[in-house]
């Protein structure tokens, strides 16, 4: 016949079994006193009934210790494997261990990269950490399990065979002791360790083998958290290197912009954007030529296309294309860029990397400063800081040169403007080159005459002699020009040079500079060359002293200068020695 139980927890079985066992067991005991009262048959049945009872109680008991056990490994699992946390990971399985086991302290060791066991974590029955002080345990049980990679359980560990001569447990005077290792994949990762150092007995192989097998539980939980950590540190290193090369990436000057093999935009920085007048929104993901007008140095608009096919295909880069878009906001521009594949670490090519630089202030100021190196000597350009332009100069021994256009009005007269000014630039440029030909410095054009200088800013040992061969140099010039001109055009120069102190500096306003000499030696030189007669270079006294044995003359009659007192002795120039 079945015996059908009402729906009831298994705790209490043992409890119902307990108390009808000790019933029959005093039923027993009143029939001994008295066996006129039960008979023998009946006293025999309650006996056994009672031996059976008992024996269910302990089975009741052993099974309500492992149901525990059970729901309290489940329950464990599922807190431990809810956290990735790794500190919280590590409380949770020592405090559980202590619980389970009864345990007064318990240690959690996991292997360093060294393969040496660190105690992370080490709590007691209260659920307190404890502090470094406190962390004497059994090493040899320890490194039993280490070797072994089997648990170890001793009741008495002062009288274990085992462990009972070993120093550690000699002066701590250790008992229950129970270590089992937590394996990942059959390695081995930790040691838990749990003990008792006031009670003998109280670790068995039942607990012993609960806390084996949440071990298993607890390994992995701990490795994962492990892994986790790890991905999360790895993870905040490559956050942290994207930022810096996000800031990198847009602090850079130049533009780069990157391209997918349709030439579809994946990229492109800050400078990039300035350059194409369009915000990243804007770009991301559109067709490059949708923002950058093909139209090249040579206006053919497929080339800088066909640049980037060949980059593509070859998987070569390409420097310093050049590429001159017209923009409807800024109008033409002129840009250099660099072509480079974008390549996986199989080298297989995925797109285009497109370094941009606008070159088109740089190309501008170019050419403004070419204009200005034509009307100003570039050593006076180089000598120049744009920082430090101030009014003012300085006191400087200079040669100075005056040439002058003779007989330019009734010239002027002979030819209508446009053509004047023509003949008169051609003219110009040849005294000009003369010049500059011995490293002098044009100081100005004054209508048809030219002033320039030697020694400064630069000094020049030979100064008067460049003066000379420069004076000499306009005279050649002027006579390969005439050739090539209708004798109404042909004009002559005369020259005056003269060497003396004046003040070089800037002088006028700061809206406007400009950079000359200032002098009685300047007034000098030009009152010399309005004395000077057409093919003529007149010296003064001073400069043919510097040069009296590098040059031939001739003396001629001396000149009354406006605003002398006394005539100024000079000599005409025939030639170099």
């Amino acid at each position: 016949m079945n015996t059908q139980f009402p729906n009831k927890p298994v705790g209490t079985f043992d409890q119902d079994f307990a108390q009808i066992g000790q019933l029959a067991k005093q039923a027993y005991e009143l029939q001994l006193k008295n066996r006129s009262v039960i008979p023998n048959e009946v006293a025999d049945g309650l006996q056994l009934i009672s031996t059976n009872l008992m024996r269910l109680s302990n089975q009741a008991a052993h099974w309500k210790e492992e149901q525990t056990n059970l729901v309290a490994l489940t329950e464990v699992s599922q807190v431990v494997n809810s956290s990735l946390e790794i500190d919280e990971v590590l409380r949770i399985v020592m405090d559980t261990i202590i619980r389970l086991s009864g345990a007064e302290r318990g240690f959690l060791m996991l292997k360093d990269e060294d393969g040496q066991f660190v105690t992370k974590v080490a709590r007691n029955w209260e659920q307190e950490s404890l502090g470094s002080s406190e962390f004497a345990i059994s090493r040899s049980v320890v490194g039993r399990v280490v070797s072994t990679g089997q648990p170890v359980l001793t009741t008495n560990a002062s009288e274990d065979p085992r462990f009972g001569d070993k120093e550690s447990i000699i002066i701590h005077n250790m008992r229950s002791i129970m270590c089992v290792p937590l394996k990942v994949k059959g390695d081995l990762t930790g040691i838990m360790y749990a003990d008792n150092r006031f009670r003998s007995g109280i670790f068995t192989d039942s607990k012993l083998n609960l806390l084996a097998a949440f071990s298993d539980q607890a390994a992995i939980a701990i490795e994962n958290a492990r892994l986790f950590e790890s991905v999360r540190r790895t993870l905040a290193e490559v956050t942290q290197l994207k930022n810096l090369m996000d800031n990198v990436f847009a602090s850079i000057a130049s533009g780069v912009i990157t391209t997918d093999l349709t030439n579809k935009i994946t990229l492109c920085n800050y400078a990039a954007q300035n350059i194409l007048g369009k915000m990243e929104q804007e770009l991301s993901g559109y067709n490059l030529k949708d923002f950058l007008p093909t139209s090249t140095e040579n206006d053919d608009g497929d080339d800088f296309y066909q640049y980037l096919s060949s980059v593509r295909q070859s998987g070569q880069q390409m420097v310093g294309v050049e590429l001159n878009p017209v923009f409807p906001d800024r109008g033409r521009l002129n840009l250099s860029l660099n072509l480079s594949p974008l390549r996986d670490a199989e080298q297989t090519t995925h797109g285009i990397a497109i370094v941009v630089d606008d070159l088109t202030e740089k190309k501008r100021l170019q050419a403004q400063r070419r204009l200005f190196e034509r009307m100003v000597s570039p050593a006076v350009i180089n000598q120049l800081d744009p920082n430090k332009l101030q009014l003012g100069g300085k006191r400087t021994p200079i040669t100075v040169l005056f040439a002058d256009i003779r007989g330019f009005t009734s010239f002027s007269e002979r030819l209508d403007p446009e053509q004047l000014v023509s003949v008169l630039n051609q003219y110009m440029a040849a005294a000009a080159e003369a010049i500059l030909a011995q490293e002098g410095t044009i100081d100005k054009f004054l209508g048809d005459a030219v002033m320039a200088w030697f020694n400064a800013p630069i000094p020049q040992a030979d100064h008067a002699l460049r003066a000379v061969n420069a004076a000499l140099g306009i005279q050649a010039a002027v006579e390969r020009l005439v050739r090539n001109l209708p004798p109404e055009s042909h004009v002559a120069f005369g020259v005056g040079i003269h060497f003396g102190e004046a003040v070089l500096g800037l002088v006028g306003t700061e809206k406007r500079l400009e950079y000359t000499a200032i002098g009685d030696s300047v007034n000098t030189a030009k009152r010399i060359q309005e004395n000077a007669l057409a093919n003529q270079i007149l010296i003064s006294a001073d400069v043919y002293h510097l040069v009296a044995d590098q040059i031939d003359v001739r003396p001629v009659t001396a000149v009354h200068a406006k605003g002398k007192s006394q005539p100024l002795e000079v000599f005409e120039v025939l030639g170099i020695k």
